[in-house]
């Protein structure tokens, strides 16, 4: 083929002028495959770290979501006997979680744009990290917050209230 034929003239001058260097070389895709297996690798690194965190922060959440719901089971009792709906006991109980995810996003917004950005930078081309990037996280963050909480809610908000009221 052409590219081998052009090798072999190009490794002939270099033994001209280098006769004491060894001729190597690699092809430009080569190098770059190499220059980004670093990146895809701290990628999958990034990827899991980021699976495990939720995970932890799901069980953390479900816990303190059940020891809230065992806490105030009295109280979840009598808004049952009182006529309250599944729906606004599990309401109740997530609007309280609702307000520490939403405070955790605002402060943790700024922080994960200036990282961001900073890490985006050392590249040649970059993209620049827009608000509807941060927006979209703290949504996430919220909606599986919601999700989380709300299993244990439901759990409390359909238990049989005369079992809450009895242990007295």
């Amino acid at each position: 083929s052409e590219w081998q034929s052009t090798l072999k003239a190009v490794e002939t001058q270099w033994q001209q002028f280098y006769p004491t260097e060894p001729f190597k070389y690699t092809f430009y895709d080569d190098t770059l495959r190499e220059v980004y297996e670093q990146e895809q690798k701290m990628a999958r690194i990034i990827n899991l770290a980021t699976t495990v965190a939720l995970l932890i922060s799901c069980l953390g959440l479900f816990g303190l979501a059940t020891f809230m719901a065992n806490r105030r089971t009295k109280e979840i009792g009598i808004r049952k006997v009182l006529g309250a709906h599944a729906a606004s006991i599990t309401g109740l109980l997530v609007v309280d979680f609702l307000k520490l995810v939403i405070i955790a996003v605002v402060l943790a917004s700024p922080l994960a744009w200036y990282l961001m950005n900073k890490w985006l930078a050392s590249y040649a081309y970059h993209i620049t990290l827009s608000a509807s990037v941060l927006v979209l996280s703290g949504f996430m963050a919220v909606l599986i917050a919601i999700l989380t909480v709300s299993i244990q809610s439901v759990r409390a908000a359909f238990a049989n209230p005369v079992e809450a009221l009895r242990s007295e």
